[in-house]
């Protein structure tokens, strides 16, 4: 699967390339921001006409990570749904998908900024999940450690021969886990972002994904004067 392999709170990961998390011990697989329904709820508010295929798109790649991990729980980390719309606005085919994934395993939607409350699917709906050592929640919250979360879409460029690339990635410190967006069509914040750089420690890494998880120091992640006060 070319993923990366790291461990938090002693537990161990894996970071896999599609931009999804794999806990072996508890064969759990995570996934956050999947922000079904986004490239309709664009055209509703009178935006551009995206091709309509993300949440199918986004729905094969999340059915081949659970083919490959044989996963037996799966947490969606918030963001699922692009709003409530775009929740109640699902169509057959898609809503059997999802019902057909979840066959067999025990599901989990935490709530997120765009989707709060419970959705009109099955599972099980949380504001956020505790599994100690490990925190599941949408957003970071900075005292917390052993936190796994998503919300920003963190992407991280990186300098190559030709110019630089810019790729989705997994943001890591001994602290936590910033997840990056799992869905199609989801933009990103740039790991040099601020909001980013305070969440995470100096040796914090970036995870890129793509063809393989690769493992790089988070861009833009200096040790400031601030850092030890």
């Amino acid at each position: 699967m070319s993923s990366h392999s790291f461990t938090l709170a002693g537990q161990d990961f894996q970071a896999m390339p599609s931009g999804a998390l794999f806990w072996p011990s508890q064969s759990l697989l995570c996934v956050s921001d999947l922000h079904f329904g986004k490239s309709e709820r664009i055209a509703r508010l009178g935006g551009a006409m995206l091709p309509p295929y993300d949440t199918r798109d986004t729905l094969s790649r999340l059915e081949k990570d659970l083919a490959r991990t044989r996963a037996k729980s799966v947490i969606c980390l918030g963001d699922s749904f692009d709003d409530s719309i775009a929740a109640r606005g699902i169509s057959e085919q898609e809503f059997t998908w999802i019902t057909r994934l979840q066959a067999g395993r025990h599901w989990v939607w935490i709530e997120g900024n765009h989707d709060p409350g419970p959705l009109a699917i099955g599972g099980t709906h949380l504001a956020e999940l505790p599994l100690p050592p490990i925190l599941f929640r949408h957003i970071a919250d900075p005292g917390s450690a052993g936190e796994i979360s998503g919300h920003y879409h963190p992407k991280a460029r990186v300098k190559t021969k030709g110019g630089s690339i810019t790729r989705p990635c997994f943001l890591v410190d001994s602290d936590r886990i910033i997840m990056p967006a799992y869905g199609s069509y989801t933009g990103g914040l740039r790991s040099d972002d601020p909001a980013l750089a305070r969440l995470m420690r100096p040796e914090a890494l970036a995870i890129l994904t793509g063809n393989f998880a690769q493992a790089i120091p988070m861009p833009g992640r200096r040790k400031s004067l601030h850092d030890d006060v």
